[in-house]
């Protein structure tokens, strides 16, 4: 008999596999990790377009609170993914750190932040006496903790169950005061990439956030002991995932393909060429970025976006105020970002 979990670990690996463009899975990889962010943020609710959320990735001040908390939770998978390719084990004090990061503008008592809880929690309800769900006592938190690092760093396990059952325990512990949702499917995507090898771990946020009531069932079956039922639901929603990045593989491979021919009239060494190879990974601009990245003055610079704008690539983006003085101009790939949108759900 075939085990669901290791077909799945097969799946992950045709996804992370398919030349997602001719610049390689970089492209893709991002957009992936945006659309995994925005949708693990918006689990717990908190939502913001993707323009937003790209733009805050480059200055925090043009963004609202609820972007910048977004950005910052695509920051921490992009750093945990980093942390999984190296191959270092997982420990306390890198979960404290993804912790830090991810409340950094999360309104959380400072000595709250990157810290194990030091009081009583609970899930629904006004309290524990009609909670839906009561964790274990803040003074059991690091021993439990300590058990659940350990576990990750087992190879005796296939990846999608050692994910599903590390995934399940965190919440079950639940040991931060707050983010141990967006952490728990932080630690799934470290878990495939460091275990599973994959170069672009499957958005699992994305198919979680779609099926939410399936979800708290398999955390139930979890907690009751029903541990084949919650393995067998995750390796369903962890393969669905492949499937979909494959799929998002190809609508992005269109739109690439569509801009490149409405580009076509441009001469081959022209900035706007090069900006156009920018967009996966930055789907909002400035003409500041783009000196940067391209390595042209700011003239030519704002002359290829502008390009971009009257080939139906890019168009002006309305940000916020980051400050006194002269607003900074913004372009956004409205097509891409819709993209990615349609994605996260």
């Amino acid at each position: 008999m075939v085990n669901p979990a290791n077909l799945t670990v097969i799946n992950c690996h045709r996804a992370s596999a398919r030349p997602y463009t001719d610049q390689g899975s970089e492209p893709l990889a991002r957009l992936l990790l945006r659309a995994e962010g925005a949708a693990s943020s918006n689990i717990e609710g908190l939502r913001a377009p993707v323009a937003a959320v790209a733009t805050a990735e480059l200055d925090a001040g043009a963004a609202s609170d609820s972007a910048v908390w977004v950005a910052d939770n695509l920051a921490v998978v992009t750093d945990a993914l980093d942390a999984a390719r190296s191959g270092g084990a997982l420990t306390e004090r890198e979960l404290h750190r993804w912790h830090t990061r991810l409340m950094r503008h999360g309104g959380l008592d400072a000595d709250l932040v990157g810290a194990f809880r030091t009081l009583q929690g609970w899930i629904g309800g006004r309290g524990p006496h009609d909670a839906a769900y009561v964790p274990p006592p803040p003074d059991l938190v690091p021993d439990l903790m300590g058990d659940l690092i350990a576990f990750t760093g087992r190879t005796d396990i296939d990846p999608v169950t050692q994910a599903a059952v590390a995934h399940a325990q965190f919440e079950t512990i639940h040991p931060y005061a707050d983010g141990n949702g967006r952490l728990g499917r932080l630690l799934v995507l470290w878990l495939l990439a460091r275990r599973a090898a994959v170069a672009v771990p499957p958005p699992v946020s994305v198919l979680v956030a779609r099926d939410p009531g399936g979800y708290l069932a398999g955390l139930y079956w979890f907690r009751t002991g029903e541990l084949a039922r919650w393995v067998s639901w995750f390796a369903g929603v962890v393969e669905a995932s492949a499937g979909a990045a494959i799929e998002w593989a190809g609508e992005l491979e269109a739109l690439l393909a569509d801009w490149r021919g409405r580009s076509g009239d441009l001469r081959s060494d022209a900035a706007a060429r090069a900006v156009l190879e920018l967009l996966p990974a930055h789907p909002v601009l400035s003409a500041g970025l783009v000196v940067e990245r391209v390595g042209v003055s700011d003239t030519a610079a704002r002359v290829a976006l502008e390009a971009l704008v009257a080939r139906g690539v890019l168009e002006p983006y309305a940000a916020a105020a980051s400050g006194p003085g002269r607003p900074r101009r913004w372009w956004v790939a409205g097509e891409l970002v819709d993209l990615v949108g349609g994605w996260a759900g």
